[in-house]
């Protein structure tokens, strides 16, 4: 609950010298009563404070004035005070008083009057249930864990997956009749609290209770349900399309090299089928042929030859001047011998 006040606060201030002056004041003191178990209040919401903060409350009719025995830090300044459930008393007037110091320096800011039960926050409704009744009616429940709930009221607020905005619906018990529903659709439902105008005159409405969710042929289905598909799509099944897609990308450039040594072949190198040759064989080729040794001796030449002795006749001037001076050839016939040939020629 903002408590005004902030001009007569600023006011003050401009007396007290640099040190508060410089230090922003707070812009009143707001309790909210949660659940009725422990109540807080604090001050100077968004700003920042830096001088020192007490705060002292009491109730009407009653003394002594109490010092907060718990208070709320931020950076080492306090911004705030929690109270215990013994130390609340509903339906009696709440005051409060926050004093500011810095150097010796005081500044107090008092509250309005409060009534605790007007400041009371609910928790959020728990254990949201869909009952399926006869024909296409929906039955909504949930429980609160705010101990009077005959002191509650309730929203509801429901859309499909084709809806555009959120439907509210008061409620005034921890029933929702849902009267007609689509089977193609995907409904989601919350719930949430605050206390009724016959225990309290507030405002504070509770947090919005966990959704729950209906469609689908009257088959839930939960947060849990879609965060588990999202995990296999981003767990199992991108990781495991990706290593398909690098699998065909391997295989395609396998494929495409292949075409290419077609396409454009490599120059072959026979240097290597001559190796045996060379090395094993010491160049000799009909061995390294694989032919036979008896087929390569048939080949080699097994027979002699004898010297042949060619001698030139002279002629018949040189050959008559030889027999005037009584001189012949050797091996070549005189006058007395007789051949058949005027010339002729010794052979072996």
């Amino acid at each position: 609950m903002a408590v005004p006040g902030a001009s007569l606060v600023h006011i003050l201030l401009l007396g007290l010298g640099t040190c508060l002056a410089a230090s922003p004041s707070p812009k009143g003191v707001e309790c909210i009563l949660f659940n009725e178990e422990y109540m807080t209040c604090t001050w100077g919401s968004g700003q920042t404070l830096t001088a020192n903060y007490s705060l002292y409350y009491w109730y009407e009719n009653r003394l002594p004035v109490v010092e907060c025995q718990q208070y709320l830090w931020d950076r080492s300044v306090r911004i705030g005070c929690r109270f215990e459930q013994s130390e609340i008393i509903q339906f009696q007037a709440f005051y409060v008083r926050v004093n500011a110091s810095c150097n010796g320096q005081t500044l107090e800011i008092p509250s309005n009057r409060m009534e605790l039960q007007n400041l009371v926050k609910p928790e959020a409704p728990v254990n949201l249930t869909i009952h399926n009744m006869s024909g296409n009616q929906l039955q909504l429940t949930w429980s609160s864990p705010y101990p009077k709930e005959q002191c509650l009221e309730h929203v509801v607020k429901y859309k499909s997956n084709k809806d555009t905005s959120w439907t509210n619906q008061e409620v005034k018990g921890d029933i929702f009749s849902f009267p007609s529903v689509d089977y193609e659709k995907y409904y989601t439902f919350y719930v949430r609290s605050k206390i009724n105008n016959y225990c309290g005159n507030t405002q504070l409405w509770s947090e919005w209770s966990v959704p729950v969710y209906w469609g689908n042929n009257s088959t839930s289905k939960g947060v849990a349900e879609e965060q588990l598909q999202w995990f296999w799509i981003h767990t199992v099944l991108i990781p495991i399309a990706s290593c398909l897609l690098l699998l065909v990308l391997v295989v395609l450039l396998v494929r495409m090299e292949r075409v290419w040594v077609i396409i454009m072949p490599r120059i072959p190198n026979p240097s290597k089928n001559f190796d045996d040759l060379f090395i094993t064989h010491n160049g000799d080729f009909q061995e390294w042929v694989g032919v036979p040794k008896d087929v390569v001796e048939s080949f080699k030449p097994n027979y002699s030859e004898s010297i042949c002795h060619v001698s030139e006749l002279p002629s018949k001037e040189g050959y008559g001047r030889l027999q005037d001076n009584g001189t012949h050839l050797p091996g070549v016939p005189g006058q007395q011998e007789h051949g058949p040939y005027k010339s002729s020629y010794v052979g072996a």
